[in-house]
């Protein structure tokens, strides 16, 4: 396998002001010899979180961002709470330092207050945590990620990546009977929503990068907001308006695991632009063009959103010149609010991506969403492709315009050195074979959303058979509600999506909301107008 085929060249990123590429021998853009652990559902997550924040001793580094963070949330079952926590390592001298996105008002549904309080709890106790506001007009700060660092006990090292927040409605199981600690959402998804999702823990030299990620965003000398209610908001709470020095970061973890990582990213087209991405950075949008221009087989997407014509144009464009390709997706069944405005702006972009998709391979197109065993619709907030088995990213980014120009985020690519040697153990079209890591996460999802037990891949591995897996077990399940829910329930999770369309009186409005405040472009224009992102 050459690597080179797969991830992006440094000059491919088209942004030579970050520190991330230059960490690296000239040619290469990731690292080597990491232990990749997928860790489906925040409860594991948060488990081996805790676990590993206990861990840490005086002088030790913790470092933290988030797009929003609720200082009450337990982290276990016995109530833990995430500040207490990180106060707690901060307490026993461990350096706690955290970048949290300002976020709009509460009464927008974001999270102001929360982010805030967990960020005055984190001071108190002795760390730094910053509310950072420095972003696109409308932008957030997406990426959701933890680094720990240990002084003179680098084998413990770790950085997680990906989707999780460390909030309310993210402890959730793979029974999915949602965390009872819950976020405001749409009625449909019950008082305690369901909720799916998938982090990584990293272990090995790609710790260092994710590290870097911090250090750009903390050294950044821009205010950390410049609206004027805000800033004398921080002077009379006086909250810190300077991050304060870290120390020199630690050489890389040692080597330890088969997996290449390359950590992609996106930064906003902003004025004044960030001094490590003057002109931000589409990295994840390069890196899933790049990928998916080789897809021969199939193509595996778990996704909050799949917006946008502009953004699955080129899982489009596969799909017509591969006739042999077939794509997956999951998603949720609804959107996570439900109100009169803001549902059908929500349900523009999906129209769009699946017109799209549909028009370009009707039949090698499969779309659900899943539900848990009390027929309760599972949201999911899983950002995650598989290419072929041979690729996989996890991140915090989704498969929309806000997530690929506007917004900042952090996804891994992970490429395994180690072959998945099942029948068929070649399904990309350039022999370079099924990888472990990208074939076990699919399998393991696809073994979820079935309801099979652990071990009974019959089916799962062919791409042409578990894509009639996923429309057998989702059609017997429709069938099932079809009838009134009577009889015993079948086995899977899987549902096809359905959505009415939306009729043309509310696409008037509608669209442009959609356009200009939920999925906002981030590029500059000349990049807009010729529908590229380099």
């Amino acid at each position: 396998m050459s690597v080179t085929d797969w991830y992006l060249s440094a000059p491919q990123r088209h942004n030579p002001a970050t520190e991330l590429d230059r960490r690296h021998p000239e040619g290469t853009a990731w690292t080597a010899g990491n232990d990749v652990t997928p860790l489906i559902h925040g409860a594991v997550y948060f488990r081996e979180l805790l676990t590993c924040l206990e861990r840490l001793r005086a002088d030790d580094l913790a470092l933290f961002t988030d797009w929003r963070g609720d200082p009450d949330q337990a982290l276990d079952e016995d109530g833990t709470e995430v500040s207490r926590a990180l106060c707690a390592a901060a307490e026993r001298g461990v350096v706690v330092r955290g970048l949290v996105w300002r976020s709009h008002m509460d009464r927008l549904s974001f999270s102001e207050q929360q982010n805030r309080h967990l960020g005055e709890d984190i001071e108190a106790a002795g760390g730094q945590c910053l509310l950072d506001q420095r972003v696109r007009p409308g932008g957030s700060h997406h990426q959701k990620f933890v680094v720990l660092r240990h002084s003179g006990r680098p084998e413990l090292d770790v950085a997680f990546v990906g989707g999780i927040d460390l909030c309310h409605s993210r402890r959730d199981s793979h029974e999915h009977a949602g965390d009872p600690q819950r976020q405001p959402m749409a009625a449909v998804y019950g008082d305690r929503p369901p909720w799916h999702d998938i982090q990584l823990a990293i272990r090995g030299p790609a710790v260092g990068d994710v590290e870097t990620v911090f250090r750009e965003r903390w050294d950044d000398p821009a205010p950390l907001t410049r609206n004027p209610i805000d800033r004398i908001s921080e002077a009379v709470r006086h909250t810190p308006r300077r991050a304060r020095p870290l120390p020199p970061q630690l050489p890389d973890p040692a080597p330890r695991g088969s997996a290449y990582v390359q950590l992609l990213r996106t930064y906003a087209n902003r004025h004044p632009g960030y001094p490590f991405a003057p002109s931000g950075e589409r990295s994840v949008a390069l890196g899933y063009h790049k990928v998916i221009e080789r897809a021969r087989s199939l193509i595996y997407i778990e996704d909050q959103y799949l917006w946008s014509h502009d953004v699955v144009r080129c899982l489009a464009e596969a799909l017509t010149r591969q006739r042999n390709l077939r794509l997956i997706a999951v998603i949720p069944h609804y959107p996570d609010q439900d109100g009169a405005v803001s549902m059908p702006a929500n349900l523009v972009g999906r129209q769009q991506a699946l017109d799209a998709l549909r028009a370009a391979a009707p039949d090698r197109v499969a779309v659900y969403g899943i539900e848990n065993a009390a027929g309760i619709p599972i949201y999911v907030h899983a950002k995650t492709c598989i290419v072929d088995d041979v690729w996989a990213s996890v991140g915090s980014d989704n498969i929309n315009r806000r997530s690929w120009t506007h917004d900042s985020e952090l996804t891994c690519a992970v490429l395994d050195d180690l072959r998945d040697g099942r029948a068929p153990d070649v399904i990309d079209g350039y022999g370079d074979g099924a990888r472990q890591f990208a074939r076990r996460l699919r399998l393991r999802l696809a073994a979820e959303h079935l309801d099979r037990s652990e071990g009974d891949e019959a089916g799962l591995i062919d791409p042409v058979e578990v894509f009639e897996a996923f429309a057998d077990s989702a059609a017997e399940l429709q069938r099932w509600h079809d009838k009134g829910r009577t009889g015993p329930r079948p086995p899977g999770r899987l549902r096809p999506y359905e959505m009415k369309r939306l009729p043309r009186r509310t696409l008037a409005w509608a669209t442009p909301l959609y356009r200009l405040v939920l999925d906002p472009d981030g590029r500059p224009l000349r990049l807009r107008y010729r529908h590229r992102f380099s």
